[in-house]
């Protein structure tokens, strides 16, 4: 089996994570995982939602998109179709409750951290790009905050980041981009916390049921790759 990359079966895309990538957002980063390039951003604002009005919490809530041209043929926007379609708000809530998981929100005081995730070209794993992305620009969000005395404490419990594995030509494979992505016998996105936690496995069988061994050979090759994602993501911080 040989990867249309090169890659070898474990092996990551080239990522890297850019912090204060825009000027306004109280966190912002360009995350790329090899060609697929996503800005994450994260905006702080007074206040919770009505359902949390008075329970002395915050909130955390995600938004993601894709620009026209991020693919090789353009895509009308959704907003000028009038409404969201299903991918997308699949993906906005993965996004929101994988972030969810990193915070403790009774620390974060009465406040709601938006997240972001615009992007701007797609070559495979664009949610996990923005999982891993954002949680980055959520540090610093949070450093923002700590910096007005907006927090409680100390609200961030661990880190989070994704990614993506899949079964390719009969073989277990780490972060898929788009021409594997797209003849995959399975695929599956796993996020998980530095501790070793999984969050979520969103996993499908493109073509034949794959089996019980497979399965845990996908999770072991994520959880390769997710640690290294980890060191990344605290590199980045440490700049």
């Amino acid at each position: 089996m040989k990867r249309p990359s090169g890659r070898a079966a474990d092996q990551l895309r080239p990522i890297r994570i850019t912090r204060n990538y825009t000027k306004h957002a109280e966190g912002s980063v360009l995350v790329e995982f090899g060609d697929t390039k996503v800005i994450c951003t994260a905006s702080v604002e007074a206040g919770v939602p009505r359902f949390l009005k008075g329970q002395g919490q915050g909130w955390l809530t995600a938004e993601y998109g894709m620009l026209p041209r991020a693919t090789g043929e353009r895509n009308q926007r959704e907003a000028s179709r009038g409404k969201q379609g299903g991918r997308t708000l699949e993906i906005q809530r993965l996004i929101g409750r994988s972030l969810r998981a990193a915070l403790d929100m009774t620390k974060l005081g009465e406040n709601t951290i938006y997240l972001d995730c615009d992007v701007i070209q797609a070559d495979g794993g664009t949610r996990t790009a923005s999982i891993t992305g954002a949680m980055v620009a959520l540090v610093d969000a949070l450093k923002v905050l700590k910096k007005r005395g907006a927090l409680k404490g100390e609200p961030l419990k661990q880190m989070v980041a994704a990614v993506s594995v899949g079964i390719y030509q009969g073989e277990p494979v780490l972060d898929l981009d788009y021409l594997e992505d797209a003849a995959a016998e399975t695929d599956l996105n796993v996020v998980m916390t530095d501790a070793g936690g999984f969050i979520e496995v969103q996993g499908t069988a493109e073509g034949a049921p794959f089996q019980p061994e497979e399965l845990n050979a996908m999770l072991e090759l994520a959880r390769k790759g997710l640690n290294d994602l980890f060191e990344l993501q605290r590199a980045a911080l440490a700049d």
